[in-house]
This record gives structure tokens, sequence and C-alpha cells, in this order.
């Protein structure tokens, strides 16, 4: 890839999804929403995505009804799509999963306690962090499950750790009702996180995207693949639409992350270039591509050049 700008290629590309909510046998989520159709379409956009992702991050509600048929088809769906593009696959658990079927239907194991687990990419360290509460849809976690993360975290990963987990460590200023089912005690993960080599924190839960920090640290939440909630409903307390569904790319560089939302169903083009361009850049000069794109006489931004 030619470096165009300040900044060479990102080190670590990794694709973040959230909330597929599968159904087993094909069923519409609440009569309406085709969850296996949004997952597919999440795929079918990743495959275009250059550079590939080295990862799929699914930040959990894997399965709305934690259907052993449902896991077994998020796994013909996934695993395929990832092994074609050369992506490790992380899955994480959401409050709508179950730990007993999600262990055995993902990762053919009786454990059914906690579902942490470890993933490098390249010396990228994801951690897969567990916040479900068995019977309940708010997060928490476990005096045992904090420190099996601090002892991971005191030895540093090569390029850092992505910590990925369902429940987002965040205010929640434009989804209240959804401050009933938040993490509890968030604090208590802080106080592990402060101080490690957590670049990032991956979460779902809230079916929109949205952004802050959390002891230092960057959080993205990405949207659904299902349903979204509409963060600015007008006289509703909760409101899901079928519509804006997207995931987002992490871009890991040395110094910082890069978020990219990515919509499930493109707009309307009304204005592009085609991608043979990039050949023909190949034959001039940078500072030539340079002035081709930015001065505004150039044939490129006066029509006669796109």
């Amino acid at each position: 890839m030619r470096q165009l700008g300040q900044y060479p290629p990102p080190r670590h590309t990794i694709a973040h999804l959230s909330d597929p909510h599968l159904l087993a046998g094909g069923r519409l989520q609440y009569g309406a929403v085709d969850t296996e159709a949004g997952l597919a379409r999440a795929l079918e956009r990743l495959a275009a995505v250059d550079p590939a992702p080295q990862a799929l991050v699914l930040t959990g509600d894997l399965a709305d009804r934690a259907e052993p048929a449902a896991y077994a088809r998020l796994r013909e769906l996934v695993e395929p799509a990832a092994e074609a593009m050369g992506a490790v696959v992380v899955w994480v658990m959401g409050n709508h999963d179950e730990r007993a079927p999600y262990a055995r239907g993902l990762f053919d194991s009786d454990d059914d306690g906690p579902q942490d687990r470890v993933h490098e990419v390249d010396g990228l360290r994801i951690v897969a962090l567990d916040t479900s509460v068995p019977g309940y849809h708010h997060g928490d976690l476990t005096d045992a499950q904090l420190e099996w993360l601090a002892d991971v975290l005191a030895t540093p990963a090569p390029h850092g750790t992505l910590l990925a987990m369902h429940h987002p460590p965040l205010p929640l200023p434009m989804l209240r009702a959804a401050e009933l089912i938040e993490l509890h005690e968030q604090h208590r993960l802080a106080a592990v996180v402060e101080g490690t080599d957590v670049r990032g924190i991956l979460s779902g839960h809230l079916h929109f995207s949205t952004w802050s920090t959390f002891a230092g640290v960057p959080v993205s939440v990405a949207s659904a693949s299902c349903y979204t909630s509409d963060p600015a409903p007008v006289e509703r307390f909760v409101s899901g639409v079928d519509g804006s569904q997207s995931f987002t790319m992490v871009h890991a560089y040395d110094d910082r992350l890069v978020h990219t939302i990515v919509p499930l169903v493109p707009g309307p083009e009304v204005n592009g270039v085609g991608i043979d361009i990039l050949e023909a850049m190949g034959s001039i000069s940078l500072a030539e591509a340079v002035e081709m794109a930015s001065s505004k006489t150039s044939p490129f931004n006066t029509g006669g050049g796109a």
C-alpha cells in the first residue's frame, strides 16, 4: 500500500461487530427484524474492506435466546468468512447469551463459568471479558474475574491490549433506560485497568455507536447488526428501530486507535472516483498526486479527471 499522507498504514486492523441476536430457525426478531440477514450483510461488507481485518470481535448478545441452534448458525456464518479474510474470531458474552450453551456451541466446552479468554493477534492482545450476570441483564465482574484480569495485564503485550466486553463502562446520557442494566461497580474495573497496557475498550449492549473514556482509556461502543436504538426518540423512553445498523473498524497505530463506522446498507452514491485512479497515481510522484487532488484548478477537481 502506497503511503499518501503523513501516517504509515495501521499496525493492526480489527472489525468490531456487536449484538447480532441470532434466532434459531431464521425467526424474525419482534416479528420484523431478520437478524441473520443483518449479520450476513455485515460480513459481506467486511469482505470488501482493505486492508482486511486481522480479527473479528463480536461484543456479545450473539444469540437472542441462547439457543444451541443459533450458536451453531453463528459459527456457520462467521467462521468461514473470517477464514477467508485471514482473521481470528473473538467471541464475547452478552446479557442475552447463556454461559453453558455459549461455551458448548462456540468452544465445544463444558465450562459454564465466566467466559473470559485471551487472544493474541500479531502482538496485540485482545481480552474477551464476560460481564454477564446469570439471570439478569445488567453487568458485573466478580472478584475472581478482576484478579484474573489483573494477572493477565501484569505482563504487557508487545503492542498493548484491547478489552472486549459487552456492557460499556461509560455514562449513558442518550439512553437513560440502559442505566438500569449498566455495568455495576465500574470503579473496581477502573482500578485494575489504570496504569496497564490497555489501549482501548470495545463494547456493545446499547445498539448504537458512542464513545467516551474510562480510566484514561478510549471506549468505543459498536452499534448492532439486528435492530438499533434511536438515541433521540419522541415521547418514547426506549425506541428500537429497524435501521442505521453498522459495525466499527478499529485501526491501531503505534500511538493511537482510529474508529470508523461502516453502515451495513450503503447509501446511494452521488459523487465518486473509480479505483483505477490508484493505478494511474502509481506513475506519478507523490507531490504530483497531492497537486492533482488538492488544487482547486486541477482537472481532477474541475470535472476533467473524475
